[in-house]
């Protein structure tokens, strides 16, 4: 009797992820996920994305 091999799992990703929020947490999962196969959709609320992060230069300037 033959043996049937069992499907590749990790190789079958379909879909989409919605991660919410584009701070820099959102943006590394979205990187993170859109890397492993799936397609990734960031959504923000801001009109850029980058949250504390992206003001940093004025809580800390250089």
């Amino acid at each position: 009797m033959p043996t049937r091999k069992k499907p590749d799992l990790q190789s079958r990703k379909t879909g989409a992820v919605a991660v919410i929020g584009g701070g820099i947490a959102g943006i590394q999962s979205a990187l993170d996920i859109a890397n492993s196969g799936f397609k990734v959709y960031l959504l923000e609320e801001q009109p850029s994305v980058g949250g504390t992060m992206a003001q940093l230069d004025k809580t800390f300037p250089t």
